[in-house]
């Protein structure tokens, strides 16, 4: 049935207007089964601080991090270097639906946990070496819903979207390439964040 007053975004639109493809799929389970995922995300992920290597110096930050695959993958970002852990049953549960409603195929997944909302993401594209190239990149929003944000490398266009507790969002084709996107952080919100983002790795 659909809610006139709160529609959901139809997934077969691209939220870009050129150079990339990315589709909001809004709620794609009910508010149950999604506080049921974020508190098993909480309390069952192996979290760990997040570090990167800028300007020669270590930076520890506030937000948490895991990395789950198929086999323990090697994974290097802000020179640093993580291995994959072996899936959790809910990760492959979500992993599950994440490829029956985009249609792609995952064989990793990081995780990110905000503890409120003053922890973000600064602009940046997910452009490793190791990810498949122009391969789809699958994103879970579970707890506080928060605003998300796309630039445009050269035309500095801005796109936003504000993503759901138990939403999908999945970003393909040359979107990393052409675009940027953040986390912009905000003092309104209080709760925390779990995103998950299901990758392809290749191996070289």
């Amino acid at each position: 049935m659909l809610d006139l007053f709160n529609p959901e975004p139809d997934s077969s639109q691209n939220l870009l207007p050129h150079d990339g493809e990315v589709h909001y799929y809004g709620h794609v389970m009910p508010l149950a089964q999604a506080n049921y995922y974020l508190e098993r995300l909480l309390t069952t992920i192996e979290w760990r601080n997040d570090e990167a290597i800028i300007f020669g110096n270590l930076i520890v930050t506030k937000r948490k991090v895991a990395w789950y695959a198929d086999k323990p993958f090697s994974y290097t970002y802000s020179r640093t270097t993580k291995y994959a852990l072996p899936w959790t049953p809910e990760l492959l549960e979500l992993k599950q639906l994440a490829e029956e409603r985009t249609g792609e195929t995952y064989n990793s997944c990081l995780l990110n946990l905000y503890h409120s909302g003053e922890e973000g993401m600064a602009w940046h594209s997910d452009a490793e070496i190791m990810l498949k190239k122009n391969g789809a990149i699958a994103s879970f929003s579970f707890g506080a819903e928060r605003n998300f944000g796309f630039k445009h490398k050269e035309s500095k266009e801005v796109v936003s979207v504000f993503l759901e507790h138990g939403s999908l969002l999945v970003m393909k084709g040359t979107t990393q390439t052409h675009w940027l996107h953040r986390l912009p952080p905000t003092k309104k919100v209080t709760r925390p964040r779990v995103n998950l983002t299901f990758r392809t790795i290749v191996e070289q």
